[in-house]
């Protein structure tokens, strides 16, 4: 009988995977390209161990335990590319879904259905373009004969601010500048939570006295927890990243104190001073700690929301 139950459940896989042969077929590329980017260049990690040359290859470089590990944590400029990675990361994070959901509200409550979709294509737009266009206009509008400083001194009389070459506020241009260019992408995964709300449960509210900010309240932020959990999740992911495209192309010398990063640091050491071993070191420290958080939020998530991803 058991022996039946395991055919009969054999034969049903079979069939499952019969009608749905295209889209496995569909995710082929997909696989073969994580494959060979993604998990195959693993196995290149080693070098965090080694004193590795180039010439020598991995078999060849003499091992060298966490040598390199001990030699990254003790540079001077670790602990400044650490903090700014933490600090830059978490405000990018907690803004990125701050915004939208701020943005997504308000679109909820709009009538006019042109309006609403006017504003969610000019908000999407900047997510479609790269960091080398964006880094571009970004620059102009910030630079000292730009269209701020330009504005500023023409409504209140100010002197230009050299906002790129300041430490005190090209942290913030880094960082705002992130936000605006998600939050478009963002918005649309949250007004799409917003949708799918059931209408009921405002019917009922209303039945209960609950005005317009009450529904928001206690009924649709509720039921958009979970795609907030999703991009938490996958924000904490990426918290020792900070954006290295962003940074590098609106990077200067000037501003290395607030904006250097981990990523950058890795660059300089891997790409200007020939050291891939301390690089290979920073790049696994890095991953084990996006692990660590990942790991933790899911758990935490689990635990309290009973939120899974499988």
């Amino acid at each position: 009988m058991a022996q039946q139950k395991t055919e009969g459940k054999e034969k049903k896989k079979k069939k499952s995977l019969y009608r749905t042969r295209e889209l496995h077929i569909m995710l082929i590329p997909a696989v073969l390209f994580t494959t060979f980017f993604a998990y195959l260049p693993i196995f290149g990690l080693v070098m965090a161990f080694q004193d590795f040359k180039p010439l020598m290859g991995f078999r060849e470089s003499p091992f060298v335990g966490l040598q390199q590990f001990r030699y990254i944590f003790t540079m001077p400029s670790f602990r400044t590319a650490f903090v700014n990675t933490m600090i830059i990361s978490f405000f990018k994070i907690i803004l990125s879904i701050l915004v939208p959901m701020i943005l997504s509200l308000m679109l909820n409550e709009v009538t006019k259905s042109w309006f609403k979709r006017s504003v969610q294509t000019i908000v999407f737009i900047p997510y479609f373009f790269s960091w080398a266009i964006l880094a571009g206009m970004i620059l102009e509008i910030f630079a000292y004969d730009g269209i701020i400083n330009n504005t500023m001194l023409h409504l209140f009389g100010t002197d230009p601010t050299a906002f790129l070459v300041s430490n005190k506020y090209f942290r913030t241009i880094i960082i705002g500048s992130d936000v605006w260019k998600g939050m478009g992408y963002n918005t649309v995964l949250l007004l799409a939570a917003i949708t799918n709300v059931d209408p009921t449960l405002y019917e009922a509210a209303q039945v209960d006295g609950a005005g317009r900010w009450k529904q928001v309240l206690h009924v649709t932020l509720p039921c958009i927890l979970p795609m907030v959990a999703v991009l938490t999740v996958l924000g904490l992911g990426n918290i020792l990243n900070a954006g290295f495209e962003q940074i590098l192309i609106m990077y200067n010398p000037t501003v290395e104190k607030t904006v250097d990063i981990l990523d950058t640091l890795v660059y300089r050491l891997g790409m200007t001073s020939h050291q891939y071993s301390a690089a290979a070191a920073m790049g696994l420290f890095k991953s084990v700690i996006s692990l660590i958080f990942v790991g933790t939020s899911y758990l935490i998530l689990y635990k309290k929301s009973d939120y899974r991803v499988f």
